[in-house]
């Protein structure tokens, strides 16, 4: 619902044009639902008008295992220090429905305004939803 409804790409861009590295790694294994080859995943970025500082591809699924990601989207915030700030779902409304983007609390932007005007996040994490990653 994020993509569909361009939410994702409005917090990429937001973000990123204020020093944010947005990073979309994608760690789903050869064979699997999600895993992409390099030229699919450029397409599919470009296509969905996404604007992430970065896709990673992560096909033997390190990244994703490091971090315990489960479900796509799962949200993580990592400081300039390294520290893990949030992670988690986006917002909190669980749901593929477009029309639950609108009102929803949403947690990404919360933590990232707060870490941007040096104050402390208040939610450092969410139960995240959305399909499995398939490792």
């Amino acid at each position: 619902k994020h993509y569909a409804t361009g939410n994702m790409q409005m917090l990429q861009e937001k973000y990123r044009d204020q020093g944010v590295v947005w990073l979309s790694i994608i760690s789903s294994a050869p064979g699997k639902q999600g895993y992409l080859e390099p030229d699919e995943a450029k397409k599919i970025t470009r296509d969905k008008q996404a604007k992430p500082t970065a896709v990673l591809l992560d096909p033997e699924g390190t990244v994703g295992r490091a971090y315990d990601a489960r479900v796509t989207p799962h949200m993580y915030i990592i400081d300039p220090d390294g520290m893990l700030r949030y992670m988690g779902a986006i917002d909190d409304r669980p749901t593929a429905n477009h029309a639950d983007v609108e009102g929803a609390r949403n947690f990404v932007s919360e933590a990232l305004d707060l870490l941007l005007e040096g104050r402390d996040v208040e939610v450092s994490s969410h139960q995240p939803y959305g399909c499995t990653v398939k490792y």
